[in-house]
């Protein structure tokens, strides 16, 4: 506990040194309520607590580097902590999640975001340390970044970073050529296994679409059944994995866009299983009062986007819809679903927006899990209660832009 209480102490010291050096401070704070009615052998009824504030850093060195940080600052109490215990016991692995020091009524964690540095030239641009690698156009899914995997039933969850290299060239004044690296998910490896090099995407832009190409080559694994990430099959090891992405993007009457990630692996080659594709459109109604989304996943069983291979996800076809109604500048509403064509199971969201002043808002979510089992007697679905661990999941929050 002297430990950790000294870690926090330094760290505290370290952002406190660093925002008084910065150039450009910024940040949000929120503070969280969470009930949940629980399921499928979670307690009946918890609560919870969160204040998180993530500060951004930014020291600009000459005209040309810039250094970028973040931190994530975390109090959390009830149900909060239990769900950070299990985490922790699931993946029995100090690193894989971020450590809790534990105080008389809560449980606190500073977690480093982002710390990279920024070089703009006038051949090219380079960022290299624990950053956002970012690749595709899909709003939802993302099936091209394979590198941060998304989930649309985690609303406030923010991109992680990861510890790699870009490097971007601009050979005409709408065209980006990106070559990148990242180290492996495990960070254990030291062998050499499981590196993303070489990486390369092209991104073409016009007046009302975009175009981008991906490869990238994962280094072979020596799958070990001992390792924190076992996610690769056994024959992985041999050939590693190449991966192939394209994504598109078009503004016209509607915004449409495709974005599809190819994952081969050449010693246990699955067919359409390696992969993840989206497709879907989003259109403004009432001068941009009413907005639709609606994205569709076809999700290959080793995909970027499977579970047991980075992702969240254990079937192979689903559906996501949104509509947000803005009353005013202030207020807005906004009900999503996430559907399960496999099981017929869904999750509807239900959302609302407050906006009491310039940068400081209130906001309300809602997710009730449904399968054939809590509607009638049939089957459980992968995205209702008894999977989800719980019938409804309800947060009350304010949040504080600065």
């Amino acid at each position: 506990m002297k430990q950790g209480f000294a870690f926090f102490v330094i760290i505290l010291f370290l952002i406190s040194g660093s925002a008084l050096f910065a150039q450009d401070l910024s940040g949000v704070l929120d503070s969280t309520v969470n009930y949940t009615a629980g399921a499928g052998g979670s307690q009946s009824h918890s609560f919870g607590l969160e204040q998180f504030a993530n500060l951004r850093l930014r020291v600009r060195t000459g005209e040309r580097a810039t250094l970028i940080s973040a931190f994530n600052l975390i109090a959390i109490s009830g149900n909060y902590v239990e769900a950070a215990n299990s985490m922790q016991a699931l993946n029995q692995n100090p690193l894989a999640s971020t450590p809790f020091a534990y105080g008389q009524n809560y449980a606190a964690a500073i977690e480093l975001e982002r710390l990279y540095f920024r070089i703009n030239s006038d051949l090219f641009d380079t960022e290299a340390g624990l950053l956002r690698m970012a690749f595709g156009y899909g709003q939802v899914w993302g099936p091209s970044d394979f590198l941060n995997p998304r989930n649309p039933l985690s609303h406030n969850a923010r991109h992680r970073g990861v510890l790699g290299t870009t490097f971007s060239f601009y050979p005409a004044d709408s065209m980006e050529l990106m070559l990148f690296a990242a180290a492996p998910r495990d960070p254990f490896e030291s062998d050499g296994s499981g590196f993303i090099i070489p990486g390369v995407a092209l991104d073409q832009h016009w007046s009302r679409g975009s175009v981008q190409v991906l490869y990238a080559y994962e280094t072979p694994r020596s799958f070990d059944t001992t390792s924190n990430f076992p996610e690769a099959p056994l024959a992985e090891s041999k050939w590693g994995k190449h991966r192939f992405g394209l994504s598109i993007k078009a503004d016209l009457e509607l915004g449409f866009m495709f974005d599809a990630l190819y994952t081969l692996n050449p010693g246990n080659a699955d067919g359409i299983e390696g992969l993840s594709a989206s497709a879907g459109f989003d259109y403004s109604f009432l001068d941009g009062d009413l907005y639709v989304l609606f994205e569709y996943l076809f999700n290959g069983s080793s995909s970027a986007t499977a579970f047991g291979a980075g992702g969240f996800f254990l079937n192979h076809h689903y559906l996501y819809g949104a509509v947000l109604y803005k009353f005013n500048i202030f207020t807005s509403l906004t009900f999503s679903t996430v559907f399960c064509f496999d099981d017929l199971s869904f999750q509807p969201i239900l959302r609302f927006d407050y906006e009491i002043f310039q940068g400081f808002s209130l906001n309300l979510t809602a997710n009730v899990p449904f399968d054939q089992k809590s509607i009638r007697d049939g089957k459980v679905g992968e995205l209702g209660p008894k999977k989800s661990h719980a019938r409804a999941i309800v947060n009350a929050g304010a949040r504080l832009r600065f």
